[in-house]
């Protein structure tokens, strides 16, 4: 029986609960391949690069659309899985559709539910505290119906580090937590790295603020959490006597991120993973007579001034020896400020590539007369070649 892509889309989109996009049909394809899982109410995208994964929410009719989209030229296979079946497309080179079901045993009944449990690193049925006393867990280790959404996010954090960290042969970590807060994501990853990965760990909080200080300090101690400890301080000015292996900052306010990154810089830590927040400096400074479709409008230049922000830092990292990846991650306040800069320090960077990175910068400072605080910071220790 001979099928339309259409007929072929719809019908994966009815039944299947996950669905594989692959075999682009250019090299210079964007994404190598698109991952879309089921949701409750939804459908999630997942777009991969070689470097990122971008996520998008849609309802069922805008998923069809973007299947079929996607089917029509830029990629040729797409695979789904339903209860007890699989579902394969195949498009050849002249658009021309092959499309059939067929009975597979191997996925469950449970498919979705089971594959979406095998990926958290955070196991349901185990007393995590930290994740008790925010509501997340029941006493007995259940995770609370309301609070899935926030289950899968903090799960979402511990993989990214966990990318990185699994691959660390060190038995012992040094970590810094810039701009601590309440230390709810704290807590967690002091759990993970030394409970389930089993690495010793001295981790240091700081902030400013000396009342939230000292009840981190008492949660610490009734998790009997010894290598955990926080203080009062600002990032700007912070020092250390130990060598740091990785550091943390989640929504250090502006440029707080800046001296964060700079720190780390210094110290040559092997890890950074850094959530910026209230991008204000670049904002204030940008200015264009070339691309001035880019500040003529408030919302827009914000927005803007954000995303060149975030890129002129991960540049940064990139000429300072950082392999470096910008990640969508939603944290627990459902800020819209969703961008992580992950870090991996390598040595031996390419030279011609770290002054690529850095050329970049300088032209996009040139053009829109901008000092970023990283930069200056940078270029005041002799970092910067000029």
């Amino acid at each position: 029986m001979e099928h339309t892509l259409e007929y072929a889309v719809g019908q994966m989109a009815d039944k299947c609960s996950r669905m594989i996009i692959s075999r682009p049909a250019q090299k210079t394809a964007v994404y190598r391949k698109i991952v879309v899982n089921k949701k409750q109410r939804n459908y999630q995208i997942e777009k991969y690069t070689e470097k990122q994964v971008f996520h998008e929410n849609v309802d069922l009719q805008t998923l069809k659309d973007f299947l079929l989209a996607q089917l029509s030229g830029a990629y040729r296979q797409m695979n789904g899985f339903e209860e007890g079946y699989e579902h394969m497309l195949m498009v050849s080179k002249k658009g021309v559709p092959a499309y059939k079901r067929k009975k597979n045993d191997t996925v469950g009944k449970n498919f979705e539910s089971h594959n979406r449990t095998k990926q958290y690193l955070l196991k349901e049925g185990t007393v995590v505290p930290p994740l008790v006393d925010m509501g997340i867990f029941t006493a007995e280790g259940k995770v609370v119906r309301s609070m899935y959404d926030k289950f899968r996010q903090i799960n979402r954090f511990i993989e990214i580090i966990n990318d990185y960290v699994k691959e660390c042969e060190k038995d012992e970590l040094h970590i810094i937590d810039f701009g601590c807060g309440k230390s709810y994501l704290t807590f967690i990853l002091y759990y993970y790295l030394t409970e389930i990965r089993r690495i010793r760990v001295q981790m240091v909080g700081l902030d400013l603020k000396r009342d939230v200080i000292q009840k981190c300090n008492e949660t610490a101690e009734k998790y009997g959490y010894t290598g955990l400890r926080f203080e009062v301080g600002d990032i700007s000015s912070y020092q250390t006597d130990f060598k740091v292996d990785a550091v943390v900052t989640l929504h250090a306010c502006d440029t707080a991120t800046d001296f964060a990154l700079f720190h780390a810089i210094q110290w040559k830590a092997d890890m950074i993973f850094s959530v910026p927040c209230c991008q204000h400096e670049l904002n204030a400074q940008m200015e264009s007579d070339t691309f001035s479709l880019m500040t003529r409008y408030g919302i827009i230049q914000e927005r803007f001034a954000a995303l060149v922000t975030d890129a002129i830092r991960a540049n940064l990292l990139e000429y300072c020896g950082y392999t470096t990846q910008l990640l969508e991650f939603v944290d627990l306040s459902h800020t819209p400020k969703n961008v992580l800069i992950r870090g991996k320090r390598h040595a031996g960077a390419n030279r011609a590539h770290r002054e690529k990175m850095l050329s970049e910068v300088q032209r996009m400072m040139e053009e829109y007369h901008l000092k970023p605080m990283l930069y200056g910071l940078l270029e005041s220790e002799d970092l910067i070649e000029t």
